[in-house]
C-alpha cells in the first residue's frame, strides 16, 4: 500500500514537473508575443474556468473515487457516463452562444471579448472526455498515463503557440487570444490520443459492456455532483471577480485601461508565480484522494498521510514565498521580463504559505465523503470574499481590494477544513 502510494505520488511529481515546467515557458512566451492582449486573456479565464468546471462536471474525480472502491470496468465507466455529459455539453455549447453578446457587452464591458468566449465551445468536448479518462487511470493509481499525457498535451500547446499565435497577432489581439482557446480544444485532443496508447491491450467486451448502465451512471454523479457543487461555487466567485471589480472600481473612478491592466498584472504575473511549487503539492494531493478513499476505515493510516502531505506542502510554500518576499522583483523579470506586480507579490507572499495547506485538507476531506462540506466552506469562503472586495473597492485603494479579500478566503478556507478534521478526530 506505502509503495503503491509512493510510486504513484513520484510519477506524477515527475510528470507535473515537467508539465509545469513547460507551462512557465510557454506563459512566458505567450505573455510576450501578446503583449498587451494578456489583459483580454485574463479577463476571459473566469469566464473560460467556470464553463469547463460546470461541463466536466466533477467527473475526474468521482471516477477517480469509484475506480478505487469498485471494480468496475473502464469500459462501462465510459459507456454508462460519455454520453450524458455529451449531451450536457451540446446543451452548454448553446448556451454559451446565446449569453456571449451580453457578457462581452453589458458584464465585462468589453465587446472585444465576443469570439474569445464563443471559442470556450471548441474546447468543452474534448476537455470533457480527457477528463473522464484521466479519473480512471486516477483511480486505478496509474500514474504514468497521465503524466505522459500532460506533457504531449504542454509539446503540442507549444508548437501550436509559435507556429499560429504571432499570424494571429499581425491580424489583432483578438484574434490572438481567439485563436489561443481554440488550441485548447487541439491539445486535449493530443492528451486523448496519448491516453489511447495506454488502453488495455486484448481487451473483450461485450455488446451489454459498451450499453449504459444507470446504476453505475448513479454512483458516478452521485459523488460528481457535490463535489462539482463545491469547484462550482470557486469558479462561479472567481467569474463575478472581474465583473464586480470592473464595476464598483469604474463606479469610484478608475479608468477601465487601468482596471484591465493591473488584474492582468495579479492573474498574469502575480498569481502564477506564488504559485508556482504547486506542481509538487498538487501531486500530492491528487494521489491523495483515491488512496483515502481506499483505505477509508483506516483512521491512523490517513492521519499519518494527511500530517505527512500537510507538513510537506507548507514547507515547500513556505519556504518559496519567503524567497519571492525578498527577491520578488527578481523572479518577475526573470520570468515576464518585468516588475510590474512587486508590491503585491510582497504582500501576499507573507500569507500564502497557509494557501498550501489547502489542497491536503480538502483532498482528505473529499477522500472521506465529505464533499458536501467542502462545498458549504467554499460557499462560506466565497461570500466573504466577494463581500469585502465591494466594501474596500470604495475606499479607492486600486486592486487591493481583490488582494485583501484573497487572502481573507484563504485564511477561512484552511481554518474551517481543519477545524472539521480536527472534530473527526483526523488532525
Amino acid at each position: 500500500m506505502k509503495n503503491t502510494f509512493i510510486k504513484s505520488t513520484i510519477i506524477l511529481l515527475v510528470g507535473t514537473l515537467v508539465t509545469k515546467l513547460l507551462g512557465f515557458f510557454i506563459k512566458i512566451i505567450f505573455t510576450r508575443i501578446i503583449k498587451d492582449g494578456i489583459n483580454l486573456y485574463s479577463l476571459i479565464m473566469p469566464s473560460y474556468s467556470l464553463i469547463i468546471a460546470i461541463t466536466q462536471l466533477g467527473l475526474p474525480y468521482a471516477i477517480s473515487v469509484i475506480m478505487a472502491r469498485n471494480n468496475y470496468r473502464g469500459i462501462r465507466i465510459f459507456a454508462s457516463v460519455i454520453p450524458i455529459s455529451l449531451l450536457f455539453n451540446i446543451v452548454m455549447i448553446g448556451i454559451i452562444f446565446a449569453f456571449s453578446p451580453f457578457l462581452a457587452n453589458n458584464l465585462l464591458k468589453n465587446p472585444n471579448l465576443y469570439y474569445p468566449l464563443i471559442s470556450i465551445s471548441f474546447v468543452i468536448p474534448f476537455t470533457t472526455i480527457s477528463g473522464i479518462i484521466k479519473g480512471y487511470y486516477f483511480g486505478k493509481q496509474n500514474m504514468l498515463p497521465n503524466a505522459i499525457s500532460s506533457i504531449f498535451e504542454q509539446l503540442a500547446r507549444l508548437i501550436l503557440l509559435l507556429l499560429i499565435v504571432p499570424y494571429l497577432m499581425n491580424i489583432s489581439t483578438t484574434h490572438a487570444v481567439t485563436g489561443y482557446i481554440i488550441i485548447s480544444a487541439i491539445c486535449e485532443l493530443v492528451q486523448i490520443i496519448v491516453y489511447l496508447f495506454f488502453a488495455p491491450k486484448n481487451s473483450h467486451f461485450t455488446m451489454s459492456d459498451i450499453l449504459p448502465d444507470k446504476h453505475i451512471a448513479y454512483d458516478v454523479f452521485s459523488i460528481s455532483i457535490p463535489s462539482v457543487s463545491s469547484r462550482l461555487i470557486g469558479n462561479i466567485c472567481y467569474f463575478l471577480e472581474p465583473i464586480i471589480l470592473t464595476n464598483m472600481l469604474l463606479f469610484v473612478g478608475y479608468s477601465s485601461n487601468f482596471i484591465e491592466s493591473e488584474y492582468a498584472i495579479y492573474n498574469a504575473y502575480v498569481i502564477p508565480i506564488l504559485t508556482m511549487p504547486s506542481f509538487f503539492t498538487l501531486a500530492l494531493n491528487t494521489t491523495l484522494i483515491p488512496e483515502v478513499s481506499k483505505h477509508y476505515n483506516d483512521k491512523i493510516y490517513i492521519k499519518r498521510r494527511l500530517r505527512q502531505s500537510m507538513i510537506i506542502s507548507f514547507l515547500i510554500g513556505a519556504l518559496f514565498c519567503t524567497f519571492v518576499f525578498f527577491k520578488g522583483n527578481f523572479v518577475l523579470s526573470l520570468v515576464y521580463n518585468t516588475n510590474k506586480g512587486y508590491d503585491y507579490i510582497h504582500l501576499l507572499s507573507i500569507f500564502f504559505p497557509i494557501f498550501y495547506l489547502e489542497g491536503p485538507l480538502v483532498s482528505t476531506l473529499q477522500g472521506l465523503n465529505y464533499s458536501a462540506y467542502t462545498m458549504k466552506v467554499t460557499l462560506i469562503s466565497s461570500i466573504f470574499k466577494t463581500i469585502i472586495m465591494i466594501v474596500t473597492c470604495l475606499l479607492s485603494i486600486g486592486i487591493y481590494p481583490l488582494i485583501i479579500s484573497e487572502i481573507v478566503s484563504i485564511l477561512c478556507v484552511v481554518y474551517l477544513n481543519s477545524s472539521k478534521l480536527r472534530s473527526l478526530n483526523y488532525l
